[in-house]
């Protein structure tokens, strides 16, 4: 009788610090310029397989009611029922579905976004996993970046003007950006 010996799955689990992380977004603006805003407050767990980072998963949430565009009034209508609905729907989730390699040391993480209590499938190109490091104060850490672009009237932010000129207040294409630190549990 022979014993198989069980292959070893070497699975670590990530946190993401939130305070050395940023979610930011870029949409239009009266269809001349960019207008970027970011969300202040990040949090997640990364399941990392590193053997094999295809079998990896994330789950992230953030607060709706943390974005911050620089100016007050905006951030307000942000909030508001127009558009985030925050005391309605206080958290933005992502959750992967798949990863995927897709060459140059960059991955595709599929997943589903869910934004005002609509969920979609996003695809999240990444680059890293940055190499493991050990900071000053003994912890180990990771970096990813990570971008898509979805369209905001999918998730139900449908509000917008008319402009005078022609065209509309805001578009409808939106950037997301992650740059996110994991520190390991």
């Amino acid at each position: 009788m022979s014993t198989l010996a069980s292959p070893q799955i070497a699975t670590t689990t990530w946190n993401i610090d939130p305070v050395h992380s940023t979610a930011e977004f870029k949409v239009k603006h009266m269809m001349i310029s960019n207008v970027k805003g970011q969300f202040t407050k990040v949090q997640g767990v990364l399941s990392l397989d590193e053997a094999d980072v295809t079998n990896s998963t994330i789950e992230a949430s953030i607060e709706a009611a943390s974005i911050n565009t620089r100016e007050e009034q905006r951030d307000g209508h942000l909030k508001s029922a127009d558009f985030f609905h925050v005391e309605k729907f206080p958290t933005l989730l992502f959750k992967s579905t798949r990863v995927t390699n897709s060459g140059a040391g960059e991955l595709d993480v599929t997943g589903d976004l869910t934004i005002r209590g609509v969920t979609r499938h996003v695809v999240f190109k990444v680059e890293g996993p940055t190499a493991a490091g050990k900071d000053p104060w003994g912890n180990i850490r990771r970096g990813f970046s990570a971008t898509t672009k979805i369209n905001r009237k999918d998730f139900g932010l449908t509000w917008n003007a008319a402009l005078e000129t022609g065209g509309i207040l805001v578009g409808d294409e939106v950037t997301i950006t992650l740059d996110l630190q994991f520190v390991k549990a």
